[in-house]
């Protein structure tokens, strides 16, 4: 996860001291030691049911039950095993997480262990119950996706009318002042209305917004993903628009998610143009380390059978199910298995260099490589079929790539 209003603008955000070790910011706790020792940020799809027909959605989730999904005391260990380890956060989704007929009662187990929550909908299920409900309970953050604007987001959606039931459900969870964002992949399919989302954004005084970038998985192998040139262009209307609104006075925080060369982009602008936080951002990007403190270490998953994988994108690797060993146990290899050491070689040596070695493509011989990690790891499996190839989606030219600092 890139934070745009961070490294462009230089604006505090909640989160900060996780991404980038930033310590002493307001209302936040210590920084960890390094991020190759976070805890990571557990992505639980509770259920594969969905009232929408997606076209890139990487659970491939229909309006329909799903046998073999965890019992509620399954579901329950799961939370006092991940409040116990210590997980930064445990965001729940689907499938539609609010068609789950327990979960009220999941965010209540959750929040009362102390285990940060957040919730990602289509919003179109959102009633001034359930927002009420999130409020009170303390869910910190509630992303709803959306894909577009008006018919645009329908169409991605297959549903007539899902824009106008996800924005009712912004304006429920506004009213009772529960925090919440959008969450948007961008595809060549969509790319082109930017100026009208972000539009949108200010006009409706949205604060926390998530721009991912596609992962051809599940349905989305369909989705055409971003050309370079459409990449860069897009980048570039997120940063000017950033700009816009610290100038403005407004903190909203801006995101992108699942393309860890957006920092090093950033940090070559910021050079090129002179600007002075540029030496700042080098710093926090090489703390970070991208995406070889990811998924796998940084972000794991869950899945609505109890199969863990690196993250919620990589189904097809699997290191275990919660149904049998605790997710903690899996997470820290402490298991002899074949899943403990695919685990270990994912994660690979805390040396930068050393890990580069074993790479393939042109992440091998990139400069940045301690800044970005090779770009997503899971998006490089996925186009490679093992994760030591590199990035397809990554769109720095060969000159950038070549380039010393």
């Amino acid at each position: 996860m890139i934070n745009i209003s961070r490294l462009w603008a230089g604006i505090d955000q909640p989160a900060d001291h996780l991404r980038y070790g930033l310590h002493g910011m307001p209302g936040a706790p210590c920084a960890p030691a390094s991020s190759r020792t976070r805890r990571p940020i557990v992505v639980w799809n509770i259920t594969r049911t969905c009232n929408l027909r997606c076209v890139h959605c990487y659970a491939d989730s229909h309006a329909q039950s799903y046998p073999g999904e965890l019992t509620p005391e399954q579901c329950y260990a799961v939370i006092d095993d991940l409040a116990e380890y210590g997980a930064n956060a445990l965001l729940i989704s689907g499938g539609e997480p609010l068609l789950h007929p327990r979960l009220p009662q999941l965010l209540k187990r959750t929040t009362e262990r102390r285990l940060k929550v957040t919730i990602s909908t289509n919003g179109t299920r959102i009633t001034p119950q359930s927002a009420e409900l999130f409020k009170t309970l303390g869910v910190a953050y509630v992303g709803i996706s959306l894909d577009g604007v008006g018919a645009v987001h329908d169409r991605f959606r297959g549903v007539p009318g899902a824009f106008d039931a996800a924005l009712r459900g912004f304006k429920l969870c506004e009213q009772v002042g529960q925090k919440t964002g959008l969450r948007l992949t961008l595809t060549r399919h969509n790319v082109q209305c930017m100026p009208q989302i972000l539009d949108f954004i200010e006009r409706e005084n949205i604060q926390r917004v998530c721009f991912y970038h596609l992962v051809p998985t599940g349905r989305g192998v369909d989705v055409a993903a971003l050309r370079p040139e459409e990449s860069r262009a897009a980048l570039d209307m997120l940063l000017e628009r950033s700009a816009a609104w610290h100038a403005s006075g407004s903190a909203r925080e801006l995101l992108t998610v699942t393309q860890p060369a957006d920092g090093v982009y950033i940090l070559l602008r910021q050079l090129r143009e002179g600007n002075p936080l540029a030496e700042q951002t080098r710093r926090m990007l090489s703390w970070n380390g991208g995406g070889a403190n990811s998924s796998g270490r940084g972000i794991a998953n869950i899945d609505t059978q109890g199969f863990i994988h690196p993250d919620q994108f990589w189904q097809k690797l699997t290191l275990g199910n919660v149904k049998d060993t605790p997710f903690s146990k899996i997470w820290e290899a402490e298991t002899q298995s074949a899943s403990a050491d695919q685990l270990r070689e994912l994660r690979g040596s805390d040396d930068p260099v050393e890990r580069q070695k074993k790479l393939t493509g042109p992440c091998a011989t990139c400069q940045h490589f301690a800044l970005c990690g090779g770009g997503y790891r899971t998006r490089a499996a996925i186009a490679n079929g093992h994760w030591f190839g590199s990035d397809p989606a990554c769109y720095l030219t060969a000159e950038e790539r070549a380039l010393t600092f």
